[in-house]
């Protein structure tokens, strides 16, 4: 199956009026927050910038900061491909500046991840440097995505990367040099290449690996009527990666159409009783399998907008969490991106 150019597993823009459909009451309103993944851009003329993420972030949830990961917004061509992506870096911290000049109570991107090609291996260091210079003390890591399918040879969303580009060796001199500065690693992949970050993870025993989206579980395709079977091949593969102290794990990004959502085709949004329900699986395994204390919750929005809106998703991670005690709570939702990504915040006593 090729890319299918016609936008059908892309991330459509959201409908303000049908989200606005479904109005809930926020839960546990003082639960301290820090949104550990979100992105900023103009996606097909549909801007999420500063004024957009404030207007979710006034939403009522207790959102103490976030953390920005590259979306490939914003380049700047006249510094050539190596460095372009440096732009991006650039005009996050002007939004970032301007949301707290508008008077935003949330430290929006006080953490930054970008991307930096870490095939350059050892050369990367002067792009890492260079978006270190324009994060301004915000730079905490890098994603250089290595997502594939064999089931979708021409991509599903973007283009595919190379293949095996984990066990590339000028790659790995890339996270060679991560490790060495002291940054962060975000994986961002699919669920069958999850055996080849436990071989990364082994081999980088001292590099912190963040993994996206839970391992980005593929639900489209053939993967849409072998359900039961992904799942259990998902599991099996998280529970190796566990085994890997240097991992930790985004539990987020199941609003993505890749994943199997469809919630924007009903004529009113989902409620996060709904979510709740239909999340549980998944979220259930991530903390049973790597804890609380390597597990936080994540938006991944705008791209996730499409389906549900900032109050209904925080909701939904508080319905799943009912049930955990105080101390797991304040690490799902804070302490775990806090310690992540090096966000010093005096977190507010849950109400």
């Amino acid at each position: 199956m090729g890319l299918d150019v016609s936008g059908k597993y892309r991330y459509p823009p959201p409908d303000a009026r049908w989200l606005g459909l479904n109005e809930e009451t926020v839960l546990d309103p003082g639960l301290a927050i820090i949104d550990s993944h979100h992105h900023l851009w103009i996606e097909n003329g549909v801007p999420y910038l500063g004024n957009e993420i404030m207007q979710d972030l006034a939403s009522g949830h207790c959102v103490e900061a976030t953390v920005f990961v590259q979306a490939h917004y914003g380049y700047r061509q006249d510094l050539g491909p190596e460095l372009a992506p440096v732009g991006e870096t650039e005009k996050v911290r002007d939004i970032a500046t301007a949301c707290a000049r508008a008077g935003c109570s949330t430290r929006v991107a006080a953490a930054i991840v970008a991307f930096a090609d870490l095939t350059l291996g050892a050369d990367v260091k002067r792009v890492i440097d260079a978006h270190a210079e324009a994060a301004d003390g915000s730079l905490r890591g890098i994603r250089h995505g290595v997502s594939r399918d064999p089931n979708f040879p021409d991509g599903i969303v973007l283009r595919p990367a190379p293949a095996g580009l984990l066990l590339d060796p000028a790659y790995r001199d890339g996270l060679r040099t991560l490790q060495a500065l002291g940054l962060s690693y975000d994986a961002m992949l699919y669920h069958r290449q999850l055996p080849e970050l436990v071989a990364t993870a082994n081999a980088f025993p001292d590099l912190p690996i963040i993994l996206d989206h839970m391992g980005t579980k593929l639900g489209v395709g053939p993967y849409e009527l072998a359900e039961r079977e992904t799942f259990v091949d998902w599991r099996r593969s998280m529970a190796e990666l566990a085994r890997c102290p240097n991992v930790s794990v985004k539990i987020g990004g199941m609003g993505m159409i890749i994943c199997g959502a469809r919630w924007h085709e009903r004529p009113a949004p989902p409620s996060s009783s709904e979510l709740a329900a239909a999340w549980k699986p998944q979220v259930e395994t991530c903390i049973e399998l790597f804890s609380a204390e390597r597990c936080m919750f994540e938006s991944n929005f705008p791209v996730d907008k499409a389906m549900y809106s900032y109050r209904t998703l925080w909701n939904a991670f508080k319905r799943l969490t009912a049930m955990a005690s105080p101390d797991e709570r304040e690490a799902l939702f804070a302490r775990t991106a806090a310690r992540t990504y090096g966000i010093d915040l005096p977190m507010r006593v849950p109400g």
